[in-house]
């Protein structure tokens, strides 16, 4: 029972420590884009300083614009994963090395040194 609890306090206070890390690397993140943007913006473009705050929501901005909202749709990526490692099995060898020359641009003796072609 004892390590039980021992386990169980371990890991909230890893938690705990994860948030913290995640918090502390957003606000430098944060204070980073800050400081740049009013370094080179102003400098450059003509364009206001921001503050502390408006550098977090340009950072949020960005990763909407960007990189898309990935973290609220529960995983589809590893679903797409899933999906093409499907695909790719149900290949023929012969397929296989079609799509590697396809894609990759190389064949199916590239591993060996030797060009395909």
């Amino acid at each position: 029972m004892r390590s039980r609890v021992a386990w169980v306090v371990r890991g909230v206070a890893k938690g705990v420590a994860i948030v913290a890390a995640v918090v502390v690397f957003i606000g430098v993140f944060s204070w980073a884009v800050m400081v740049l943007w009013n370094y080179l913006v102003p400098t450059l473009f003509h364009g206001p300083l921001i503050g502390y705050w408006q550098a977090l929501a340009l950072l949020v901005l960005s990763r909407v614009l960007f990189g898309g909202l990935r973290g609220l749709r529960g995983g589809h990526g590893h679903w797409h994963r899933h999906a093409w490692r499907e695909r790719w099995e149900s290949l023929s060898p012969e397929e296989r090395a079609r799509l590697r020359e396809r894609f990759c641009g190389r064949g199916p003796d590239s591993d060996t040194g030797k060009t395909s072609g």
